[in-house]
């Protein structure tokens, strides 16, 4: 029992350095924002269905979410070809992507319920510079990821730059080649991009929460009915 006790608390306080290790940033997450959920679904047609899927949604599940037209959603942000019931998968097959990357892309359908937003969202800004791995790119928050940055025109190139400070060594990134969109442009980009992985992880979350506080009322009602019946039947009692 000793052992195992000191084994947990040793696991406690390991995993409390590690996430003191790097800082997350903060996502801006609002599940309510159609508009920016629909510039996260365009993001993600544009940049990562290349790789990855997302298998647990359609296109007409989006359309009807976010109260758009079905035509809207197949011209302007499903690929060409695609129909407006079909599932969003991507068009690598498992044996380019083992020969490419040496493993097969995730489906991101979970990823941001696996992972969380701001996990997410500070991953998708943290890659750098490193020539010693396959595809030039490393990444401060998942080191020696298979991902290359597929955002590197955008954002630029980064590099991490260590410094000195009284309380140790710290790691930061700078852009050492700008990309077409300025920082905050990115930062607004990428934090579309997480908000609408969050709405495709739960696509009912709003309405489960509106259901949540009307559920917690009637529990609320509930008890007081129930208490003053208890008080009725015992009131005899002694």
């Amino acid at each position: 029992m000793k052992n195992f006790l000191t084994l947990s608390l040793l696991l406690l306080s390991l995993a409390a350095n590690a996430s003191e290790s790097v800082k997350l940033d903060d996502a801006d997450i609002d599940l309510a924002d159609k508009i920016s959920l629909l510039r996260g679904a365009k993001h993600f047609v544009t940049n990562c269905l290349g790789c990855h899927s997302i298998k647990h949604i359609r296109y007409l599940r989006i359309a009807k979410d976010m109260e758009v037209d079905e035509k809207m959603i197949l011209n302007d942000i499903a690929p060409l070809g695609a129909g407006i019931y079909d599932q969003i998968h991507s068009a690598m097959n498992k044996h380019d992507a083992e020969k490419w990357f040496g493993t097969q892309p995730p489906d991101l359908s979970l990823i941001a319920r696996s992972r969380g937003a701001d996990w997410l969202y500070s991953y998708l800004k943290s890659y750098y510079i490193d020539p010693k791995r396959p595809f030039g790119v490393n990444n401060m928050i998942f080191q020696d990821t298979a991902m290359p940055n597929p955002f590197w025109k955008l954002q630029g190139e980064q590099q991490a730059v260590t410094r000195k400070t009284i309380y140790g060594d710290h790691t930061e990134l700078e852009i050492e080649e700008p990309g077409t969109l300025s920082e905050k442009e990115f930062d607004i980009m990428v934090n579309d991009l997480v908000n609408f992985l969050v709405y495709v992880g739960e696509p009912v979350q709003l309405e489960r929460r509106q259901m949540g506080k009307y559920v917690l009322l009637f529990l609320l009602i509930f008890f007081v009915v129930g208490y003053l019946l208890k008080k009725e039947y015992w009131k005899d009692i002694h």
